[in-house]
C-alpha cells in the first residue's frame, strides 16, 4: 500500500507540472507575461466593456499579456498617460486625438484599430421640442461637454447642414450633467455621443430624436484603440498581440451584449447592466467597416478625407498625414 501511494503521488505531481504547459515554452521554461496598462476611453461603461471581456475570456492571457485596465477620463487625460508612459495602450475619440496631434499637443501615439467606423457625435433632443432637422436648431440652446470634440465639431456640422452656427447658443457643461439638463428641459438639445440615447430616453421618459454629425461629416471615425508610438515602431509583436486580443473582445462584446454587460458589472459594480447593454446595442451598427471587412480596419482613404474635413473646418492646420496618427497594419 505504501508503494502504491508513493506511485500515485508521483503521477499526480507529473500531471500537475504538465498542466502548466500554457505558461511554459517548448523547453519547459516558465514564460512570463508582458505587463501593460490599458486606459479606457471614459470610465467603465458599455462602449468600453470589450476590454474587460478580453480580460475575463482569457484573450489577453492567451496573447501572453497581463493587462491592468484603468478607467480613462477623456482624450486629454488618456493622451497624457500615454505620453508619460503611465499607459501603453488606450481608447479614445479618434477625431479629437487627430485634432490634438494636428495642433502639436500630443503626438506620441498611433491608432492601431478603429472601434467605431464613424464619429458617434450627434445632436440629441426629445420629440416635444419639435426639432427634427438641423435648421430647427436656429435660436435654440445646445448643451455639450465643455471643450469636447462635440463642441469643436459643431460649427463644421452646422455649416455643412446649412445652419449658421452663430444663431445657436452653445452651453459648455460637465459631461455628466448633459442627460439631466435635457431631461429637465433646461436646454433644447445636446451635442454628445449617440450611445447616450438610451440613458436620455430613460431619464426623460420621452422619445429621443437623433441628428448624427456623420450625416454631413462622413469620413470621421469614432473611438479607436491606440498605442504608444515607440511601441508601434519598436515592439510590433507586442502591439499586434494586444490589438488582436482586444478586437476579439470587441467582437465578442457586440455579439453578446448582455453577457458583456454582466462581465463589465462584475469587474466594475458601478456599471449598470441595462445602461451597458443599451450602449453596446447602439454601437453595434458602427463597429463593422462599411461594405464589409475586418473589425478594427482603418481605411486610409477615409483617414485622409477625415483630416481634410478637419482642416477645412479650421480645427487644425494643413500638413498632418495619416501615417502620423494611424498604423493600420495590425488589423489583418
Amino acid at each position: 500500500m505504501v508503494g502504491s501511494a508513493r506511485w500515485l503521488a508521483a503521477v499526480v505531481l507529473v500531471v500537475a507540472v504538465g498542466g502548466c504547459g500554457d505558461d511554459r515554452d517548448d523547453g519547459g521554461t516558465a514564460k512570463s507575461k508582458d505587463k501593460v496598462t490599458y486606459v479606457t476611453a471614459f470610465g467603465a461603461i458599455g462602449r468600453d466593456a470589450f476590454a474587460w471581456v478580453a480580460q475575463e475570456k482569457g484573450y489577453f492571457a492567451e496573447a501572453g499579456l497581463e493587462v491592468a485596465i484603468q478607467k480613462g477620463a477623456g482624450n486629454v487625460q488618456n493622451l497624457t498617460m500615454i505620453k508619460a508612459n503611465q499607459a501603453q495602450f488606450g481608447a479614445l475619440d479618434f477625431t479629437g486625438a487627430v485634432i490634438q496631434a494636428g495642433t502639436g499637443k500630443f503626438t506620441e501615439w498611433r491608432a492601431v484599430a478603429a472601434v467605431h467606423q464613424q464619429t458617434l457625435v450627434s445632436i440629441m433632443t426629445t420629440a416635444d421640442t419639435g426639432i427634427t432637422k438641423p435648421a430647427d436648431l436656429k435660436g435654440r440652446t445646445i448643451a455639450t461637454g465643455a471643450g469636447s470634440v462635440s463642441e469643436l465639431l459643431f460649427p463644421a456640422y452646422a455649416k455643412l447642414a446649412g445652419l449658421d452656427p452663430s444663431t445657436v447658443r452653445i452651453q459648455g457643461v460637465q459631461t455628466t450633467a448633459l442627460t439631466g439638463l435635457m431631461a429637465q428641459r433646461k436646454v433644447d438639445a445636446l451635442s454628445t455621443f449617440l450611445l447616450s440615447r438610451k440613458a436620455l430616453e430613460n431619464a426623460s421618459k420621452k422619445q429621443v430624436v437623433v441628428l448624427p454629425y456623420s450625416d454631413y461629416l462622413k469620413d470621421l471615425f469614432g473611438n479607436a484603440i491606440i498605442a504608444r508610438a515607440d511601441l508601434v515602431t519598436g515592439d510590433r509583436d507586442l502591439v499586434e498581440r494586444f490589438t488582436t486580443a482586444a478586437l476579439k473582445g470587441l467582437r465578442y462584446t457586440i455579439d453578446h451584449p448582455a453577457e458583456a454587460a454582466e462581465i463589465l458589472h462584475r469587474a466594475e459594480p458601478t456599471a449598470a447592466v441595462p445602461a451597458a447593454v443599451g450602449e453596446i446595442e447602439a454601437m453595434k451598427p458602427y463597429v463593422a467597416p462599411p461594405g464589409g471587412g475586418a473589425i478594427g480596419h482603418f481605411d486610409q482613404g477615409r483617414v485622409t478625407a477625415g483630416i481634410d474635413e478637419l482642416v477645412q473646418a479650421g480645427l487644425l492646420p494643413a500638413g498632418l498625414t495619416p501615417a502620423q496618427v494611424v498604423d493600420p497594419s495590425f488589423v489583418k
